[in-house]
């Protein structure tokens, strides 16, 4: 490896490098995001309660199956070869010319809805049963009960794993090379190959993906520590409860 040759690509190829890694960064976000929602709007109607009888049994298990079908479809089967069905496979079955951006994005956003999608399902059943209960109890119906009572408590439970899929987001993007998409992989393919110089030119690319998913992590554990609300407080039976007054008194005459 020549120093002097990383040198030169970071003068000389510094733009291109900082264009690759913002789309890389855009398409990450924006497929985070409508993901989380796709597997947000999932989660919830997957765990609603069957109904005994009637119709709306028969609508929900209908619709169950086709969201576990989706889910179970882009959850086994690699991101490479759903860009390459989707994009290549659109334009030759229907003759639909996809930008390559808006498809990177659609791909990316189908692909974290699948994974989201049992994400979320998991936190909601992980809520203690007497929760829901309670809910009901008072009058509360499901769409309520979700909104008020169950939803904020997920949002805080996924947050890690929704971290963790954007990681894995910016990561992942680099298959997108496939559709010629110029995120960070392909401007440093381009840039090898130009150069010749394969090993520096990636070792470059190697660096901003780290700086990346390290800044997000950092970014990330922050917003969870906001989170987790005073120190003063601790976590007791899978509630949010005060510290009693006089273990605090007796911390502060220890101290």
């Amino acid at each position: 490896m020549s120093l002097e040759w990383i040198i030169k690509i970071v003068v000389e190829y510094g733009p291109m490098f900082i264009r690759g890694a913002g789309i890389t960064l855009l398409i990450s976000i924006i497929g985070t995001i409508i993901g989380s929602l796709i597997g947000l709007v999932i989660g919830v109607i997957r765990t609603i309660p069957l109904p005994e009888r009637g119709a709306k049994r028969i609508t929900l298990k209908i619709v169950n199956t086709i969201l576990s079908a989706y889910v179970e479809f882009f959850r086994g089967t690699p991101m490479i070869v759903q860009a390459m069905v989707i994009y290549y496979g659109s334009a030759l079955a229907f003759g639909v010319d996809m930008n390559r951006l808006a498809a990177a994005i659609f791909i990316v956003s189908i692909n974290t809805g699948a994974y989201m999608a049992e994400i979320v399902r998991g936190g909601i059943i992980s809520i203690d049963k007497g929760q829901f209960e309670a809910a009901h109890a008072i009058g509360m119906n499901h769409v309520q009960t979700m909104l008020y009572v169950v939803l904020p408590q997920v949002v805080r439970n996924i947050l890690p794993a929704t971290g963790n899929e954007f990681i894995i987001n910016i990561k992942d993007t680099s298959v997108l090379n496939v559709i010629s998409v110029s995120e960070l992989f392909f401007t440093t393919k381009t840039v090898a190959g130009v150069n010749f110089h394969y090993f520096e030119s990636f070792f470059v690319a190697c660096i901003i993906y780290f700086i990346m998913t390290y800044t997000v992590t950092r970014i990330l554990r922050y917003f969870e520590k906001k989170l987790d609300g005073p120190e003063d407080y601790i976590l007791l039976g899978n509630q949010m409860q005060l510290e009693r007054p006089e273990d605090k008194l007796r911390k502060t005459q220890n101290n």
